[in-house]
């Protein structure tokens, strides 16, 4: 053996090194654009949506006062609350004041007990997430099977059971899938908890059993959603010239489908799922209703019913944030995932 043919080897290893150098860099590129362009995005977003979160509480005509003395209060006492609680002040200072308090999470002070907003969302925001995203979860794990196995065995039988499954599950109200698991698996097999919460702090045993039965209910609209969308999204990837193109060159199949199909199919699928978190955050009311659970959606609620407007304008607040954070952790998955199916063969 030469001395030129010993040395050989190196060279395809700097070449490979040159080759993912400007694909990495290029990857990089897109995520920091897609980072640069959701905060550009949400600041004004976010400005906006607390001036008119803000502007709720003068457009409702609703007072602390109101509250704590009741409807036949008098206006000498009306008055004295409001300043005791500085609503007597200019809007926009009363704005520029409370803004800089979110800004340095301080949502605030409920009306109705004295106590901190940022406190009482923060008790029932861990137990919302918890469920929410847990269903998630289940939502994408169920989903992304079922979506997969129905474009594999597309016009098949396989595919019209999937298809029915998913279409009768995506019709079925959560409080009724709710209170059919509890008759089952709380109150018939007695295998979790009918009601109440565990903090994970407290064991993960105790707090997976308490919110499994929640999440499930929570899980159906989130699995038919993923489920139907990645099946339209993998049919459609396999008629890209790309694939057609990989058919072509001999790929194998299970090489096809994970290096060029499923990154095609998943950006869709992935953007269908930017509203679901915070979706399922909120609108948990009557699930946390029937599981007994004092979250975030329920205190939206109470409060709301309450007239408690610091409180209600914390949980919008709190909503907005999480709308564009996980957008924001979506958008950053489909910069990194797209341009793999953009590359072709």
């Amino acid at each position: 053996m030469t001395t030129a043919e010993a040395e050989a080897p190196p060279v395809p290893r700097r070449g490979l090194a040159a080759a993912h150098g400007p694909r990495a860099r290029q990857v990089l590129g897109r995520v920091l654009i897609t980072l640069a362009r959701s905060v550009a995005i949400f600041v004004p977003v976010f400005l906006v949506a607390t001036f008119v979160t803000f502007a709720l509480r003068s457009l409702s005509g609703l007072s602390p006062a109101r509250i704590q003395l009741g409807e036949e209060a008098t206006p000498e006492a009306i008055a004295r609350v409001e300043a005791q609680w500085g609503l007597d002040r200019p809007f926009l200072t009363q704005y520029g004041d409370w803004f800089t308090g979110v800004l340095h999470g301080q949502l605030g002070t409920s009306w109705t007990n004295g106590a901190d907003v940022s406190t009482l969302i923060g008790l029932g925001l861990g137990v919302s997430l918890s469920v929410a995203a847990f269903a998630l979860l289940i939502g994408v794990v169920v989903g992304f099977a079922l979506g997969t196995v129905a474009a594999l065995r597309r016009t098949t039988w396989v595919d019209r059971v999937v298809t029915g499954f998913v279409t009768v599950i995506s019709v079925m109200p959560a409080f009724v899938v709710g209170i059919v698991l509890v008759a089952v698996f709380a109150v018939g097999l007695r295998l979790f908890p009918s009601a109440g919460y565990v903090p994970a702090e407290q064991g993960v045993g105790p707090w997976l059993a308490h919110i499994t039965l929640p999440a499930v209910a929570l899980s159906f609209d989130v699995i038919a959603d993923v489920a139907r969308q990645l099946r339209t999204s993998l049919i459609a990837a396999y008629r890209e010239n790309y694939v057609t193109g990989a058919v072509v060159r001999g790929l194998g199949t299970r090489r096809i489908f994970f290096g060029h199909v499923l990154p095609g199919g998943l950006g869709p699928t992935l953007a269908t799922l930017g509203l679901k978190f915070p979706s399922l955050v909120g609108a948990s009311v009557v699930t946390e209703w029937i599981f007994g659970l004092q979250g975030f959606g329920r205190f939206a609620n109470d409060s709301a019913q309450a007239g408690d407007v610091p409180a209600v304008q914390g949980v919008l607040v709190v909503s907005i944030v999480l709308v564009v954070a996980f957008n924001l952790i979506v958008n950053l998955v489909l910069a990194r995932v797209t341009p793999a199916a953009q590359r072709g063969v």
